[in-house]
């Protein structure tokens, strides 16, 4: 196995940050990794917000589910996917394009996400850990509010990096499902309950797993901000015309 596809087994998500800066050279590494990312028709429909300012971090930290190492993060990339910027380019020579629509927003979602993945993995390959912030698509209306995000563009992922305090380096890794049920062959198959308890039982504490899905199912799907998220989205995806 070689290192590269080693770190990428290894890694895992840093939520505790030593209060040491990134330089500006690895900075630097992780932006460009990111720009040279896989891209649909090489379009890049993505913009990445470098979020400097201190009180935009403290305010993304209470937007994101209250969540306080987001504002001690010595870097934090907000990944947007932005169609527009080529829509507004067709339109300023003049060229009359059709609309925006939901594809698009969707194909640009997988570039933002593809580009994001970049920079995990090169921070990764620096020793600066990272942590996806899912909940960046909650709120919809204080998110846009203070990043000024115009219709069009919406926040597919923020990430936040910085160097993993010892507990986090030595923190075991969630384990993840066995490659068996998460690979299909040429056609999705729909798994019945006694391969999905198979699935899902060795994630169960004390392993007693009803329980623990009932649990999980609570404190994630049902949740209050999962719904939120939910409207959220719904409410972004209300600025394109279908």
């Amino acid at each position: 196995m070689n290192d590269i596809v080693q770190a990428l087994i290894n890694r895992k998500s840093t939520r505790a940050f030593l209060e040491k800066q990134i330089s500006l050279v690895d900075k630097n590494l992780i932006l460009t990794a990111s720009v040279n990312a896989p891209t649909a028709g090489n379009q890049q429909l993505y913009t990445i917000l470098d979020i400097t300012s201190v009180d935009v971090k403290k305010s993304l930290s209470i937007l994101c589910d209250n969540q306080p190492f987001i504002a001690k993060a010595p870097l934090v990339l907000i990944f947007l996917a932005d169609p527009k910027k080529w829509h507004d380019a067709y339109l300023a020579v003049g060229l009359s394009p059709r609309k925006l629509q939901i594809g698009d927003l969707v194909l640009a979602i997988d570039d933002a996400l593809v580009a994001s993945q970049n920079a995990v993995t090169c921070a990764e390959s620096l020793g600066i850990g990272s942590c996806y912030i899912g909940d960046i698509m909650e709120n919809h209306n204080e998110v846009k509010n203070l990043l000024h995000l115009p219709s069009h563009v919406f926040p597919a992922g923020m990430l936040v990096f910085g160097f993993p305090t010892e507990q986090q380096i030595n923190r075991p890794k969630p384990a993840r499902v066995h490659l068996k049920h998460i690979v299909h062959e040429n056609s999705y198959r729909t798994m019945d309950h006694v391969e999905l308890e198979e699935m899902f039982s060795p994630k169960a504490v004390d392993n007693n797993y009803e329980k623990w899905l009932t649990a999980f199912c609570n404190r994630k799907f049902n949740s209050d901000f999962s719904i939120e998220m939910s409207n959220s989205i719904s409410k972004y995806f209300r600025d394109f015309d279908y």
